[in-house]
């Protein structure tokens, strides 16, 4: 089968890195179309050896490019058309459908409860989402909690399905020499206790509850390293100006080796608001860290020793993370028994697979 993959962009972010590891694993033939921004993902996609075009949208209302989007999908003559994030599923179901593609599939990386990725779920939000959506035949939650929302929104249960995010969990394995470089990069001594945090700079991660949290800890032996960027980066200085601890908290910026990173700390720390998968926290514990998290649909009902949640309050936090701090480094070996639903070999199998069955249904349909 041939399926083009249409997304909002391609700078790094969750939903980005996913399509880059299941184009990876698909074992049908794919193209993708960015609708703006092709970033680092775009470059290692293309390495990879499958073609990126990007469509060069300048703002949200472009109706030029659903045309522009069903001439690319007409001309190429796909099976499949799948989108990936909100603005991508506005242009591209519609799109897909007016040029006669049979299967149009959506993956819902990030419905929360008051946001999709990052817009307020206004009444206008939600109705360009359902009307679009009816041009599609299935969405694939990337968790229960997921596929609860979009219930509650108005998408048919009937056609949603259940697909966690994915790992290569050989790719975050950690690497001792990689540790070493990083902590070089940032000027943090061997013997330094981290608390790592990785991820976009935003509200809803909370960053700065983390630093509230760990600040009676840090100190010239325990610092926190922040791995990302984002406009909520002010707050989270502000808040360890205040505390009286910004020599200790130390912001990295975007790094897109995301194991070097994994590999520099020996505590990681997710206090999101909410979450929609708790990627980061999977990855985290690939790398054998132990975890502290507020929020991590994907560790629903699975038992581990090795990440332990955590009410959303400094208080609360605090006590996990001083246990952490004071049990020092700990070896880091991941728990494999999580990883075993979560391997993106597993993954990509079963998205291919609803390709398939969506196709086979169709066919039936027009007997």
């Amino acid at each position: 089968m041939k399926v083009l993959h249409v997304i909002t962009g391609l700078e790094a972010g969750g939903a980005e890195i996913q399509l880059a590891m299941l184009l990876r694993h698909t074992r049908h033939e794919s193209d993708v179309v960015t609708l703006y921004n092709p970033g680092s993902v775009a470059e290692q996609i293309r390495a990879d050896g499958t073609r990126v075009r990007d469509l060069g949208m300048t703002r949200n209302t472009q109706l030029g490019a659903l045309l522009k989007l069903r001439s690319i999908i007409a001309d190429g003559r796909y099976d499949v058309v799948h989108t990936h994030l909100y603005r991508a599923q506005i242009y591209a179901r519609p799109a897909a459908r007016l040029a006669g593609t049979p299967v149009v599939v959506t993956t819902e990386h990030s419905i929360g409860e008051t946001h999709i990725e990052r817009r307020k779920m206004t009444a206008g939000v939600r109705g360009l989402y359902l009307a679009s959506e009816l041009f599609s035949d299935a969405t694939i939650a990337v968790s229960d909690v997921v596929k609860e929302r979009l219930i509650r929104w108005g998408v048919p249960a009937r056609k949603i399905i259940v697909v966690p995010n994915g790992l290569e969990t050989a790719a975050l394995a950690f690497d001792p020499a990689a540790r070493q470089r990083a902590r070089e990069l940032f000027g943090i001594g061997p013997d330094t206790y981290v608390i790592g945090a990785l991820g976009r700079i935003d509200e809803n991660k909370r960053v700065e509850l983390t630093v509230e949290a760990a600040a009676p800890m840090l100190g010239d032996r325990c610092k926190i390293l922040v791995i990302g960027r984002g406009e909520h980066r002010a707050q989270v200085e502000a808040t360890a100006a205040r505390l009286g601890v910004a020599d200790r908290v130390i912001f990295g910026g975007f790094h897109p080796d995301t194991a070097a990173m994994m590999a520099a700390f020996d505590l990681y720390v997710a206090s999101s608001v909410q979450e929609t998968f708790g990627l980061a926290v999977l990855e985290a514990m690939a790398s054998g860290l132990p975890v502290v998290y507020t929020v991590c649909p994907a560790l629903d009902g699975i038992q581990t020793s090795q990440a332990r949640q955590s009410e959303g309050t400094a208080e609360a936090m605090r006590g996990e993370i001083r246990k952490a701090v004071e049990a020092g480094p700990q070896p880091r070996e991941p728990d494999n028994a999580v990883f075993e639903r979560y391997g993106m070999e597993s993954v990509a199998r079963r998205i291919d697979d609803l390709y398939e069955r969506v196709m086979a249904g169709r066919r039936r349909r027009r007997r």
